[in-house]
């Protein structure tokens, strides 16, 4: 078995290598290549949470579990919100294969993720991003809006002033071309950009849909459990929305669930899962001036993915730690 540290994910999963590696995994899950059983979570003190999520894809034939814990509070203490370890096993004797530092691997995974979508989905000339929070996803979320499309100004905003000037000083020190524009006015933040990600934490609705403009692209990222919601009913209802996963959506985006269990959505007035459409099966964006909507959750299949895309390289370049198991 290889250990692979963060550093290791780091150097082995660059952005642009995971968004390729993310946008064919999800063509896979279209296709019904993928066992994706939903994640579990068990609560373990306070607002903490432990996540499993196991898996196994087709191509490259491989499956694992994602042990991974949530706790919100990490952040104020300069760790990230999730930590834990992905288990890799190879698929022809059932042999675990590699153990890699799962936080990172889900943090580029999921900015990838949005990134495949707002390619397949945002305008082309789109330029203008809005980031909503200002932690860990807010850093790899600009990192892959960069990588696929030409962003010239970046509105970032967030609940703590302090934090949000902080993320704001380092991307001008990354992007020094880059217009800034930083605060807490969400409105102000989201009014004019065609590309939107949310990536809080909030357990309740912090963006509206009326004040988005036509033609935006909006990835929802931040809330992946039923209890959790980023945006209100008005921005399901006024945009097209395309899913990671149909079942997973249905079982754990907080907005599509409580609305369908209101009776004001319902399950056929979703667009279908982004590999549809990568694939051809769907249709994407129809016009200039519909709001497009990617909701992710993240699953199983993306994890797997990148890290036997890590995996691979590892070997290649004789990184990692190797053990007997």
């Amino acid at each position: 078995m290889i250990i692979l540290s963060h550093d290791d994910v780091a150097n082995l999963l660059p952005m642009q290598e995971a968004i390729e590696v993310v946008e064919a995994v999800m063509k896979q899950v279209s296709r019904g290549e993928a066992s994706l059983p939903l994640r579990s979570v068990t609560p373990v003190g306070g607002n903490n949470r432990m996540g499993l999520m196991p898996g196994a894809i087709a191509e490259p034939a491989c499956f694992g579990v994602k042990m991974i814990s949530l706790f919100p509070g990490n952040p104020a203490r300069g760790l990230s919100s999730h930590r834990g370890a992905m288990v890799l096993f190879e698929a022809e004797t059932g042999g675990a294969v590699a153990m890699m530092d799962a936080s990172l691997l889900t943090a580029i995974r999921t900015a990838a993720a949005s990134a495949v979508a707002t390619r397949a989905l945002a305008r082309p000339e789109a330029s203008h991003l809005a980031i909503i929070g200002t932690g860990e996803q807010a850093e790899h979320h600009l990192d892959a809006m960069m990588c696929v499309r030409e962003i010239r100004r970046l509105s970032v905003a967030g609940r703590s002033a302090e934090k949000t000037e902080a993320f704001a000083a380092r991307v001008a020190r990354l992007y020094p071309a880059l217009r800034i524009d930083h605060g807490a006015d969400f409105e102000a933040a989201i009014k004019d950009a065609d590309i939107i990600c949310t990536v809080t934490s909030s357990a309740s609705p912090i963006v509206k849909g009326r004040w988005v403009s036509d033609g935006a692209h909006v990835n929802i990222v931040g809330s992946s459990i039923p209890t959790m919601r980023e945006v209100d009913d008005e921005m399901v209802i006024r945009g097209a929305i395309w899913v990671d996963y149909l079942q997973s959506t249905l079982a754990q985006a907080g907005e599509i669930v409580d609305m369908i269990k209101a009776g004001t959505f319902s399950a056929d007035q979703l667009q279908g899962e982004i590999g549809a459409h990568l694939s051809g099966e769907i249709p994407g964006r129809s016009s200039a001036e519909q709001i497009t909507i990617y909701r992710s959750l993240g699953i199983a299949a993306q994890d797997l993915a990148a890290a036997h895309h890590v995996l691979t390289r590892a070997r290649a370049e004789s990184r990692g730690h190797h053990v007997p198991f």
